[in-house]
């Protein structure tokens, strides 16, 4: 794969849409279709696939009882077979909308076009007639004809509502066309178009604008696009239409899976066109994980029918396929917006807060204890926190939490004396309990110098430590407290029967990029009136994560750093979401996190890391084939072979690593073997 080909778009299950939303002159058709050509030209250099118009553009929206006029009616079908011959060579499928007369009645319609050939003419079905709208006095529904197919632009086209434009050269791209107000009745003909199959839903609208409807509109939209499973369209009329009862503010919109990926600007005076690429493969996915889908497919078993279109031959370069045109989340646990990042923070520590304190009522009372083991990280510190908050929720004292620190031979003075001081803080029951003698002594049983910082001197200080939480959860009749996260557990960065066990993990369905962020927010709120703690909590967050399982350096000093080990967690972090809610191959997401994380890793560092976590992911199978229980806590996925992820320990990552390896270096060569 050549460094070209490996940026394309197009390769990675991408197609490139948008929205355009031209300025119009009402009753004056020539003159926009010309208004229509100048954004469907932004929209084809851009690189799009498909571009879709508002409703009636071609005439515009507010003509009135002038689209009773022949004049009128012929000045349209001009300007369409304007926009067929301009488009004539263009690599990209096209929607505007007009008026159409057949068999003495007229039609609200759509007409998609490709390389200048009418494929299909899609009837409005539902036309509103209350408040502002009178369409009913100009037009006929979609079901007031039996008629299939028109000839219109000397061609004989398929004509209805219940057509799927197929394209042959972009996997899974399926286009349903439908007007304004269809998409806003309770079952619209894209809810329909979607179960039999289409995967873009584009709606040709012309949507006036009043307070507050801009709101609504966008509500409707990304519900639309959530609940079909798809890419949802949405083209409203802009600067131009008749202002003599109404405004109109040209709002465009592109949706996709609930999420909003972009909009015009509204209120232009010249027109504006927003394009985006959307994600078919994970749109597919989806649809394939979620098997009510197809239950309700079968359910209403919709008939459609399907044009194919499309070719790969495109006269656009290369290059304009090579930016991916959305936004990607380096961060996809975290939100970016701060508002949206605290009500997360809030809602995965309640998760975990009343999910623990559901586990502690299921026990007898006198033994509604929680034994956690406290290192002054991140995790332990996340972990202590959600059972103080659980016992508070109890109505239980604060003594009910037992913190046992245990400094090991790795054990820093900072993380010692910050364990210390958040239990105190806390007000939780405290024991400090070295290992370090312990686990001498079983390096002198087993014949391990001690000397030697390797796999063993770490896993038996990691055994000690979680030998002494069980014993010490059986001697004050309470539960050890299970403290890894959900990535670790992905790579396997934990001791198996060590860390890697205990009686409830609250912590295994929270990624280690999110706990940061919840414990800062829990610091600010839940515990915002302890200045203490505080102080506490904002060193642990400074404090290098490390499992501190190695020897101190000479001044002290963290020597084992578990991002030199096994790679930045944020990138784990965003691999481990695209694998594992997408099933998303190496180098697809190779290709976005070089989008997500442009400037900050290269393509290097990304394939490297990469490989280290499709190597551990496989390898680490059996780890979390026996995890304890613990709650689900993001829809991104948890690894409990219970909840949620099960696949076979001796599952061979053979295919995953060839792909990871094809994903090729900026210079052409191959990876060096030190490089993997």
């Amino acid at each position: 794969m050549t460094p070209q080909q490996f940026t394309d778009v197009r390769r990675h299950g991408f197609a490139r849409v948008a929205v355009c939303v031209p300025r119009v002159r009402v009753a004056d058709p020539a003159a926009n279709a010309e208004l229509h050509l100048e954004q469907l030209r932004l929209a084809h250099e851009r690189g799009a696939h498909y571009a879709v118009c508002p409703e009636l553009g071609l005439s515009a929206y507010t003509c009135g009882d002038l689209f009773g006029d022949d004049v009128l009616r012929s000045a349209v079908r001009d300007a369409l077979g304007q926009v067929a011959s301009e488009t004539a060579g263009w690599n990209m499928l096209v929607s505007v909308g007009g008026p159409l007369a057949v068999d003495g009645a007229l039609f609200n319609c759509a007409f998609s076009l490709y390389r200048g050939q009418l494929l299909a003419v899609t009837p409005k079905s539902y036309l509103p007639t209350y408040r502002e709208f009178y369409e009913a006095r100009w037009f006929s529904p979609a079901a007031a004809t039996r008629r299939r197919d028109v000839e219109l632009l000397g061609a004989r086209v398929p004509f209805g509502s219940d057509i799927v434009l197929e394209a042959r050269h972009l996997e899974g791209f399926r286009v349903h066309t439908e007007i304004c107000e269809d998409l806003w009745v309770p079952v619209p003909p894209s809810s329909l178009a979607a179960l039999g199959g289409a995967t873009v839903l584009a709606n040709l609208s012309a949507s006036n604008v009043t307070v507050a409807k801009s709101e609504y509109r966008r509500s409707l939209v990304t519900g639309s696009s959530a609940r079909n499973l798809a890419v949802q369209l949405y083209s409203a009329a802009g600067y131009g239409e008749s202002t003599s009862d109404l405004a109109w503010d040209g709002e465009g919109l592109i949706a996709e899976r609930g999420v909003l990926l972009g909009a015009t600007e509204r209120f232009s005076l010249t027109g504006d066109t927003v394009v985006a690429d959307v994600d078919l493969r994970a749109l597919a996915q989806d649809r394939s994980r979620q098997t009510s889908f197809s239950d309700n497919a079968r359910a209403f078993d919709p008939q459609l029918r399907s044009v194919e279109f499309g070719e790969a031959r495109d006269s656009r370069a290369a290059a304009v396929f090579a930016e991916l045109r959305r936004s990607v989340d380096p961060h996809p646990f975290v939100p970016a917006d701060p508002a949206r990042r605290d009500e997360r923070c809030r809602e995965v520590f309640s998760i975990q807060a009343t999910s623990l304190a559901r586990r502690l009522q299921q026990l007898p009372a006198e033994s509604r204890r929680v034994v956690v083991g406290v290192s002054g990280g991140q995790d332990s510190t996340h972990a202590l926190l959600v059972a103080a908050r659980a016992v508070d929720l109890l109505g239980l004292d604060r003594e009910r939490v037992v913190a046992i620190t245990m400094p090991g031979l790795g054990t820093t003075e900072r993380t010692r004396d910050n364990a210390r001081a958040l239990a105190g803080a806390m007000g939780a029951r405290f024991f400090e309990l070295p290992i370090g003698e312990v686990s001498e002594d079983i390096f002198r049983i087993i014949d391990h110098p001690s000397a030697i910082e390797d796999r063993t001197f770490e896993n038996v200080q990691a055994w000690t430590r979680k030998f002494l939480l069980f014993a010490m959860a059986s001697r004050h009749d309470g539960i050890d407290l299970g403290t890894g996260d959900l990535s670790e557990l992905a790579l396997g960065w934990c001791t198996y029967g060590g860390d890697h066990m205990s009686h409830y993990g609250v912590n295994a369905g929270v990624p280690k990029t999110l706990i940061t962020y919840v414990i800062r927010w829990s610091a600010d709120t839940v515990f915002a009136d302890d200045a203490e703690l505080r102080r506490v909590l904002e060193d642990i967050l400074a404090t290098p994560i490390s499992p501190e399982l190695k020897r101190p350096g000479e001044g002290g000093e963290i020597t084992q750093l578990s991002e030199e080990a096994v790679g930045p967690y944020e990138l784990h972090d965003f691999f481990l979401y695209h694998f594992l809610r997408f099933g998303s191959d190496p180098v697809r997401i190779a290709r976005m996190a070089l989008h997500g994380f442009a400037g900050v890793y290269d393509l290097q560092a990304i394939r490297r890391w990469l490989i280290v976590f499709i190597e551990r992911f496989f390898a680490s199978q059996f780890k979390r084939d026996c995890l304890p229980d613990g709650p689900k806590v993001g829809s991104g996925g948890s690894l409990s072979p219970r909840g949620d992820w099960r696949m076979p320990a001796d599952a061979s990552p053979a295919r995953w690593l060839e792909a990871a390896h094809s994903i090729p270096r900026a210079d052409g060569k191959k990876l060096a073997a030190d490089e993997r």
